[in-house]
């Protein structure tokens, strides 16, 4: 609490210069209500923080164009408040509001979305909305892998933010076929993480299902082998990952056009692994 009353404190001051020096409709006036209004999002007084996102706001709609960033980071300002409120159908206009803007000012894969989508998928997780909420996240992560380093915190949070996604709707009522869908994006997600006990253990349990549930040849079976083949290359396992390629290949050249991408990519992943053996 000590940082967040020291962090007020000193946008208080700043925000009463700007007062006696600036019109009361300049921007930078916006900026400093939008800050005090995020201190108290903080420290947790809700009330407060719209009303300083409100005056935000309110001078941002008059001073700047319509498609300016800065009133697309006002509408998620209120939508992160509005979450942390447990009132997710007005964070979610806020969102959408946010989103229109963005649209008109950034190229598709601009990281200013990353943080959007990273909202929505929140949010649609707060209503149970779980694909969608998955789709989001998904969304983020591609955005930020292509902008962040491997190690980076904000890529680990993405990471984190789709397997937890994955584990609620493991927890929903679902037909096997899907739990098993579920399983192996599960371990997908784990695996690139570099998680591959974890990975592993959710691979079997979607694999153990199709083996039960599929004919023997079946592409989709042939889908989990690959990503255990990946897996165990990852681990240096090679002889397991040549077993699990090999009966990837087997099935695809059965089921497959030879040009089908799955088939060309098991093949190349069947070098990757001859390679180191």
């Amino acid at each position: 609490m000590g940082d967040y009353s020291k962090a007020l404190e000193f946008y208080q001051k700043s925000l009463k210069i700007r007062e006696k020096a600036l019109p009361s409709n300049h921007p930078s006036l916006a900026a400093s209500y939008n800050n005090i209004g995020q201190v108290y999002s903080d420290m947790g007084d809700y009330s407060k923080a719209l009303e300083f996102y409100e005056k935000s706001l309110e001078i941002r709609e008059k001073a700047l164009p319509s498609n300016h960033p800065s009133l697309a980071g006002s509408h998620l300002s209120f939508a992160a408040c509005y979450e942390k409120m447990g009132d997710y159908t007005t964070a979610l206009k806020a969102l959408k509001n946010a989103y229109q803007i963005q649209q008109k000012a950034f190229e598709e894969d601009n990281s200013a979305f990353a943080l959007t989508y990273s909202l929505f998928g929140r949010v649609y997780c707060r209503l149970k909305d779980y694909p969608k909420a998955l789709e989001n996240f998904e969304k983020c992560f591609s955005i930020r892998q292509k902008a962040l380093s491997e190690n980076h915190p904000y890529l680990a949070m993405a990471y984190s933010n789709i397997g937890d996604v994955h584990r609620l709707m493991e927890n929903v009522q679902c037909n096997p076929l899907d739990c098993s869908l579920t399983y192996i994006n599960l371990g997908e997600t784990y695996r690139k993480m570099k998680d591959y006990t974890t990975a592993l253990i959710y691979f079997e349990k979607g694999l153990e299902i199709r083996e039960k549930k599929l004919s023997k040849n079946h592409p989709d079976l042939a889908i989990v082998y690959h990503n255990l083949s990946k897996l165990y290359l990852s681990t240096q396992e090679y002889s397991m990952a040549m077993k699990n390629i090999q009966q990837a290949i087997e099935i695809a050249q059965e089921k497959l056009p030879s040009t089908h991408p799955h088939l060309v990519e098991y093949k190349e992943t069947f070098e990757n692994i001859r390679k180191k053996m």
